[in-house]
């Protein structure tokens, strides 16, 4: 049976928190989610295998910011996966990036694009949150049209504002439908 991978690293929780908003979205729109990460921190946390990344229909992929870009976890995985590259396994799959940082402008969209540089190198489909969601354009917390975001506070502490639920919701329910669309 297809799935979405929903990958992540996920330091103080923050980016965990994003990546179960975004599959409840997926779940809810009756497709079946495999939550996965590159380091296990939690008894629960499972680790991701390249298969799991090749045998996804779709992928929704974040990590925190570190200095504006990607975690290290999350990039040492991409520099392991050239034989998916050489074999184009990847080619025409849907994926949306997400992202926390310590504050506003802790570095969440280029953090965004650092992650989409993978995904664009091994030919997957990038999709971002249209300004349709009337949260994107109205959020005083996280969200850019680029990928779901969440700004934790210097402390880690804060959770999730509506906001930037609503956007998750958005971003996994577009990646669904998407995802439906070019396996029918």
């Amino acid at each position: 049976m297809s799935y979405i991978l929903v990958l992540y690293h996920s330091s103080h929780g923050s980016v965990k928190h994003l990546a179960h908003e975004i599959a409840d979205a997926i779940e809810q729109h009756g497709c079946e989610v495999k939550l996965r990460t590159f380091v296990a921190q939690q008894p629960d946390d499972i680790v991701v295998s390249k298969e799991d990344l090749r045998d996804c229909q779709a992928l929704a992929f974040g990590t925190p910011t570190r200095f504006g870009m990607m975690a290290a976890q999350a990039k040492t995985f991409w520099e392991s996966t050239s034989d998916l590259w050489l074999k184009g396994a990847l080619i025409d799959k849907p994926a949306c990036v997400f992202s926390s940082s310590s504050s506003m402008h802790g570095g969440n969209e280029t953090t965004l694009l650092t992650l989409a540089l993978p995904l664009l190198h091994h030919g997957m489909m990038l999709l971002g949150v249209p300004y349709d969601v009337p949260e994107l354009s109205s959020t005083q917390t996280g969200g850019t049209p680029y990928g779901a975001t969440h700004v934790a506070g210097l402390d880690n502490t804060s959770e999730l504002s509506k906001d930037e639920q609503k956007i998750c919701h958005a971003i996994g329910k577009r990646l669904a439908i998407i995802s439906e669309k070019l396996s029918s």
